[in-house]
């Protein structure tokens, strides 16, 4: 993927893209006719993402690390972790939701929406298991602006 640093509309670089496990977020974008995109990085949890989100800026700003995790908080809404399994299957890990930045800490607050559950093995020894809720989505305006019930 070539990442042109004077493409306004790109702000990310993503570090180890062969990495076996990929982390999905979305994006709000700074434009006002649309909502958003979507997105792809290389981590190995959603929490190392996050962290190299920060590197990634820090490489290319001097700027405190607590403006870069107030917009990193506020820009993206969810994230979707995707890991290959020893079976060589692709799997969703875990799916949590950006709380915002807690100010005393300096920390970006997530909870985990969805996890998954390894069962076992089939007889082909591929693994089953499922994906289980676990936390409720907390910032649902978007959704009900859309029409959208859940």
């Amino acid at each position: 993927m070539k990442f042109k640093e004077s493409d306004p509309d790109s702000f990310l670089y993503f570090l180890y893209p062969t990495a076996d496990t990929s982390i999905g977020y979305r994006c709000k974008d700074a434009n006002p006719w649309h909502d958003g995109s979507l997105s792809t990085g290389h981590g190995n949890s959603p929490k190392d993402m996050l962290s190299r989100l920060e590197t990634m800026v820090l490489m290319g700003l001097e700027i405190p690390v607590s403006a870069i995790r107030r917009q990193i908080a506020s820009g993206i809404d969810i994230m979707v972790h995707l890991s290959r399994m020893r079976d060589k299957s692709r799997k969703v890990l875990e799916i949590l939701e950006i709380d915002g930045y807690d100010i005393p800490t300096g920390e970006i607050m997530t909870h985990t929406l969805f996890e998954y559950e390894v069962h076992g093995e089939d007889k082909k020894g591929r693994l089953t298991g499922e994906l289980k809720r676990v936390g409720e989505l907390n910032h649902r305006q978007k959704l009900d602006r859309a029409g959208v019930k859940l």
